[in-house]
């Protein structure tokens, strides 16, 4: 059974840090890349960042120099490293894996990052 955990939300100042983590078992992450997507209150779930099967990352234009994307396929795991946070940027943050070729994808439950002072 593939399972993918996220932690490290919560809540920070505008201007702060957070580091979200993306816990996969069941497949090897290896096969797949991992994307962050996220949903604001009332609005629509958006792309937030790509890194794929090869390292190559992409990033909203939202976020672009401000989030960072990485993973680490030995732990099975994948990172999203949020810095200067804006109150816009409050979501429930999804982590999704696709396997390279395929079909075959999974999304995680989310977790909650809340930008505000």
């Amino acid at each position: 059974q593939v399972q993918l955990v996220e932690s490290g939300g919560g809540l920070v100042q505008p201007g702060g840090s957070l580091r979200l983590s993306c816990a996969v078992s069941g497949i090897a992450l290896i096969n797949y890349h991992v994307s962050w997507y996220r949903q604001a209150p009332r609005k629509q779930r958006e792309w937030v960042a790509t890194i794929t099967n090869a390292d190559v990352t992409n990033y909203a234009d939202s976020v672009k120099g401000r989030f960072t994307m990485s993973r680490d396929n030995d732990k099975n795991m994948a990172f999203l490293q949020l810095n200067n946070l804006r109150p816009e940027d409050t979501a429930v943050f999804y982590c999704y894996i696709k396997r390279v070729l395929s079909a075959d994808d999974y999304w995680g439950q989310g977790t909650q990052v809340t930008v505000s002072s």
